[in-house]
């Protein structure tokens, strides 16, 4: 998905599509462009048919280089987080604080599937 563009789209004030449905890969993270700034996509489809995605900043803050998309996905006391591949260090999916050191921390974007769009807020 290198090299993806955010297209505006007529879903309502602020929702932009990032990439098709098709790009995503299913329990595992992708990375698109918003602008100049790479967001990490994680599809996380369910048992009962819903499907949700989590959008987060790409950059790990502690290293600095891009590489969240590549980070494992889990869950922790019941919490979804993303395992960043370099220092390990987890990201809640949703609100992107670092559980080990909370004053670390990911941008997120709200995001969701609308049709065979994935769509994020950037309002």
């Amino acid at each position: 998905m290198n090299g993806a563009h955010a297209m505006p789209n007529e879903s309502g004030a602020g929702w932009l599509k990032l990439c098709g449905r098709d790009d995503l890969v299913a329990h595992s993270g992708v990375v698109a462009l918003l602008g100049g700034t790479q967001i990490a996509l994680f599809y996380l489809p369910g048992e009962q048919g819903d499907e949700r995605v989590f959008a987060l900043e790409n950059r790990d803050p502690r290293s600095g280089a891009n590489v969240i998309g590549r980070g494992l996905v889990g869950s922790l006391a019941g919490k979804l987080v993303v395992a960043a591949p370099l220092y390990k260090q987890r990201f809640g999916l949703e609100d992107g604080v670092c559980v080990e050191a909370p004053d670390e921390r990911l941008r997120v974007w709200p995001a969701r599937l609308r049709g065979d769009d994935v769509e994020v807020n950037v309002a």
